[in-house]
């Protein structure tokens, strides 16, 4: 084994990325005659004269280059190549076996082994520069790749970990949208509703829900807010707000009578209210959609405004599915845009359910909507499934619908469910 000198001949070029190479040959006069032309150039050599102990200087001392004889005593050229391009190295190491074979057989045999090049003996020293320039353009493409690549590692790293932390957040603020529907399931006695709330991605723009009016009057509500993700699931906690049930005094539906009690006021009032409110204090392109319902458990008469959601669902004690409403516009688009309220009149075994169009617009394979007729298929199959039940076999038949577990849309719904007979008055 010879170590390099530590003297290197003035005005050499050592700035390119070959600057340590090793000579591998039996012959001590060739590498002499190689190692003398590349120190002149400024070169680190290091010399073996063996396979074997060349591998040993390429562990201590990893070259940049290697010149190797092809035939030597106890390990050949191609076998040290072979053995080199096994090690693990922080950069790819440029191959020159050094052959007097001309066969293609041979050549292909080299490079089979992983060697880069090839040069005839007795070595040319114009030709020898040559080669390591072209060795060198090579070796160069593969640092700047290495750079590259190690660059754009490190912006996927720290957008991985923008991704967790982004990812946790949605997570927290999942949690956050799903206790703005704190009562899932409520029984008045007179009626039930059960609440559904499903988003397609962590958060969503749907929001359902219900508040006391007083012991006889409920309010209900469905929303699906444009759009899906953080900005449409902000527009659902501002509108939670102002229907607030624990806080009657924000709820926009309400008004504090003489009595000191509250009131709902007309459900086409609120909603020209909610209008008014978006257009004029948010700074939004959102809207929304909305369907909400006066209640009165006495009477079993159920007064609603239709704002562009889909068209609610009564079903009848014997079963048969009606959809009630006109359409209307959807909130926060026009200004001073009016609304229709229309009635509905409850009885004994009747049940209505609001839901998002995220239901009506599940799709099967062939992209078939499920529509209204789908909808009304599903409510007669599950004609004796209440409460809670119903609305997990809903979601149950549209993922089977679509033979899709994922939803691409927000999926949510109210079911009111009667339970007495209806005072007519």
């Amino acid at each position: 084994m010879t170590l390099p000198e530590n003297s290197v001949d003035q005005g050499a070029d050592t700035t390119g990325v070959i600057q340590r190479v090793l000579v591998v040959d039996d012959s001590r006069l060739q590498r002499r005659i190689l190692s003398a032309s590349l120190k002149r150039w400024g070169f680190e050599v290091y010399e073996a004269e063996s396979g074997i102990e060349a591998l040993d200087i390429c562990r201590d001392f990893p070259p940049d280059l290697v010149m190797s004889d092809w035939m030597m005593p106890g390990m050949t050229g191609p076998e040290f190549c072979r053995e080199f391009r096994q090690m693990t190295r922080e950069n790819y190491g440029y191959f020159i076996l050094l052959t007097s074979k001309t066969e293609k057989d041979d050549i292909a045999h080299g490079l089979d082994a992983g060697a880069d090049d090839f040069l005839t003996k007795p070595v040319n020293s114009a030709e020898l520069r040559a080669r390591i320039s072209a060795g060198e353009r090579i070796l160069r493409m593969e640092r700047e790749l290495n750079e590259k690549n190690r660059l754009i590692k490190s912006t996927l790293d720290e957008l991985q970990t923008l991704y967790d932390s982004l990812d946790s957040d949605l997570i927290e603020a999942k949690k956050l949208q799903q206790s703005l529907v704190s009562d899932r399931y409520r029984d008045f006695g007179a009626a039930e509703v059960s609440l559904l709330l499903k988003s397609c991605g962590h958060v969503g723009g749907d929001l359902v829900g219900m508040f006391d009016v007083s012991p006889t009057r409920i309010g209900l509500y469905g929303i699906d807010v444009s759009g899906h993700g953080i900005s449409s699931a902000l527009m659902t906690a501002r509108l939670a707000g102002y229907l607030s049930a624990a806080s009657p005094d924000q709820n926009v539906a309400l008004y504090k009578t003489v009595s000191g009690d509250y009131a709902q006021r007309p459900p086409a009032e609120t909603i020209a209210a909610l209008n008014r409110l978006i257009l004029s204090e948010m700074e939004t392109e959102l809207y929304f959609t909305m369907v909400l319902a006066d209640v009165d458990l006495d009477t079993g008469k159920i007064v609603m405004v239709q704002a562009g959601h889909p068209h609610p669902a009564i079903q009848r004690a014997d079963g048969s599915v009606e959809f009630l409403g006109d359409g209307g516009l959807p909130v926060g688009l026009i200004e001073g845009a009016e609304y229709q309220q229309f009635e509905v009149s409850m009885a004994a075994g009747d049940r209505l359910m609001i839901h998002s169009d995220g239901v009506i617009e599940r799709a099967d394979l062939k992209g078939n909507l499920l529509g209204d007729e789908g909808l009304t298929r599903i409510m007669k199959d599950l004609r004796q499934t209440r409460g809670m039940a119903c609305l997990e076999s809903i979601v149950w038949k549209l993922s089977e619908f679509a033979d899709d577990q994922d939803f691409d849309d927000d999926v949510s719904a109210v079911l009111l469910e009667f339970k007495k007979a209806s005072i007519v008055i």
